[in-house]
Formats: structure tokens, sequence, C-alpha cells
């Protein structure tokens, strides 16, 4: 794979962002403790390689710190995760944050472990967090594709204090 590079989303990125929450997550919104957000009105990067767009990161500032909201990489095992997190890191240490967080599921197994590795730390399990949120967006499957049951949330934090 050739290189590929990170960039600020653009107004016209919009319609590509929303698709994309659609084919990911059954909705062009997302449902994360009791907040509805729609990832193309978020700050984003996104990751292109040859003018295609492959990955993409959603994210807001909360107070000191940085919530990663969405992490999509098209293709897998490139770096273009790591890549969009290194992104959003930048951002929120000029933001003056002092942490980077994160909510995931359960069963997103692949998720914790890539997260772990990259620097984050478990912080918080939400036993059973998912059954509110399935009341605001009933797309949220009962089980993941692994065949876990989507029942909690983990929060992951990352601290950027020297």
């Amino acid at each position: 794979m050739s290189m590929f590079s990170i960039r600020n989303k653009s107004p016209q990125d919009a319609g590509w962002i929303s698709t994309l929450m659609i084919e990911s997550w059954g909705s062009d919104v997302v449902v994360l403790q009791g907040r509805m957000l729609r990832p193309a009105e978020l700050s984003a990067f996104i990751a292109e390689q040859n003018g295609e767009r492959i990955g993409l990161i959603t994210y807001q500032l909360k107070g000191n710190a940085c919530e990663i909201i969405t992490l999509n990489s098209l293709q897998p095992g490139f770096g273009i995760g790591t890549a969009l997190i290194d992104a959003v890191k930048q951002a929120a240490e000029t933001a003056g944050c002092d942490a980077l967080i994160l909510y995931t599921t359960n069963d997103n197994i692949n998720g914790l472990q890539f997260y772990q590795k990259y620097g984050f730390c478990l912080e918080e399990l939400i036993k059973d967090g998912i059954a509110p949120d399935r009341k605001l967006k009933p797309e949220i499957p009962m089980k993941a594709e692994n065949g876990i049951p989507i029942r909690d949330y983990l929060l992951l934090k990352m601290s950027l204090k020297p």
C-alpha cells in the first residue's frame, strides 16, 4: 500500500461521512451515553490515498478532554487508525486538553486490542449502558457479528499530561 495522507474534513465530505455512518452503524446518528450525535457535523480528520477517502475519525472537545466519537479504517492493518488518532491527539494537545477519551462496546474485541496497544487504559465499565441508548436508536443490534451480546460500554482514557 502506498502512502496515505491525513487532512481536516471539508464541507464537501459531509455526504460521504453520513453514507459511511449508515453503512457502518445503520444510521447517520450515533447514540452514546444518551447523547445523539451526527458524525457529519463533528470535527473530523480523513485519511486519503490517491484522492480516495480510506479512513475517518470524528471527535469533540469536552472540557479538558477530547472525546473520539467514531473511528473507521476502510483498509485495516496499514496504520490508518493509528495515524487518525495521532491527528486527534495533536489537535487535543493544541487545544490544551489533558486527556483523550472514548467509549466502545464490550463486543469490540479488535477495538479494545487496538486502543490499548495505542496507549489507552480501561477507565470505567458502564454495565448495561447500551439498553437506554437502544431505546433512542433501535438499530443497535443485540449481538455483534462475533456473537457477543452488545450490553456494556467501556470508557477508555489516555492522559496527555507530560
